[in-house]
């Protein structure tokens, strides 16, 4: 059988979760590692597997093997752009993490590039694959609650003793608006929240937002408290709440964060109660319709199964030959609508898309 062979360029914290679905899927193989830290490639790579030439500090040198299939590039955002280009020009398919890229004009290159090598370019978003949100977007699409309204997504930051450590270097470049492309809360995280409005509503046609800032070490900020509100096609909306509370102890294995969704349909309503985390003790969807509410509880919760969903969606896209989610042009959408906030918030007037 032919294998999928992929390759990691960025090897930091959110690469465990990556690698998860390559490693118990008989269809993959990891075959390589870059990061310019050599001695935490070298961690990952002995962790999956590799042997000692297979780990890489400079990623020209992994890009110009010849057995690579794949390349997921977890890097900053800033240096998405380049890293894309550099990994389609040696004939690599690349799953790229979200958001794309800065600008809609990297973009737009990345999607041409990919389209003109006859490679595949995903963006890699996992949310819409966490097992709560999958179950609440079946029971929407065979017609529970009617026509979809309204969304609200509610996104809570905090503390908690029992988060993972994610490195100081990466929470840097996070809070650093030149590398980051705007902020922790809103751009970076909300780009998961905005997907979740394209998945279950469609593509919006305005949006109006306030950013607020929150200091969270000397001259460096959080982008909250926060209201993003967004106006879709049909007379529906949408919006997103983000508020980082820096006393709030949060239930977690992975970030100290924990979000909520609800959808208002024409004749019912649907509660995704969990993400990241757990803040509430009840199951994690809950619907209501025909003055009966139901819960779902018969799924897994971990965030990181999120991530194997994601990943195993594109093991089965690939070998089928059908084009993964996000595409580069549906992940360019996302960051039209992301862009979109930011630009709201510094001008004071809602944007159209």
């Amino acid at each position: 059988m032919d294998k999928l062979t992929v390759a990691f360029i960025g090897t930091g914290r959110i690469s465990d979760l990556h690698a998860l679905a390559y490693l118990d899927d008989e269809r993959a193989d990891i075959v390589a590692v870059c990061d310019r830290n050599r001695e935490l490639a070298r961690m990952r790579g002995r962790q999956w597997g590799l042997p000692e030439e297979r780990i890489f500090s400079d990623y020209h040198q992994l890009l110009a093997l010849p057995d690579i299939d794949l390349v997921e590039i977890l890097l900053p955002h800033h240096l998405h752009y380049q890293a894309t280009l550099d990994a389609i020009a040696a004939g690599k398919h690349v799953s790229v993490q979200k958001p794309m890229a800065l600008t809609i004009a990297e973009a737009d290159a990345m999607v041409a590039a990919a389209r003109d090598a006859g490679l595949i370019l995903k963006v890699y978003e996992n949310f819409i694959f966490y097992p709560p949100v999958q179950r609440a977007k079946s029971l929407i699409d065979n017609g529970e609650i009617g026509d979809p309204l309204t969304i609200r997504v509610k996104s809570n930051s905090g503390i908690s003793p029992t988060e993972w450590t994610v490195p100081a270097s990466a929470r840097a470049w996070r809070l650093n608006p030149e590398e980051c492309g705007g902020g922790p809360l809103v751009f970076d995280d909300g780009h998961h929240k905005f997907a979740l409005g394209w998945h279950f509503m469609g593509k919006a046609e305005e949006v109006h937002a306030w950013i607020g800032r929150t200091e969270v070490e000397p001259g460096a900020y959080l982008d909250a408290p926060a209201i993003v509100s967004w106006k879709f096609p049909g007379n529906r909306f949408g919006s997103l709440e983000a508020v980082f509370s820096p006393e709030l102890a949060l239930d977690t294995a992975h970030y100290a964060q924990d979000d909520r969704i609800e959808i208002t349909g024409s004749k019912g309503v649907i509660w995704v109660t969990r993400g990241h985390g757990k803040m509430m003790d009840v199951p994690p969807v809950v619907m209501y319709k025909d003055r009966q509410t139901r819960s779902f509880s018969d799924m897994p919760v971990g965030w990181e199964h999120s991530f194997i969903n994601s990943s195993r969606h594109f093991i089965d896209a690939y070998f089928a030959g059908e084009p993964p989610q996000l595409t580069g042009e549906e992940g360019r959408e996302v960051l039209r609508f992301a862009l979109a906030a930011q630009e709201s918030a510094r001008s004071g007037r809602a944007v159209k898309l």
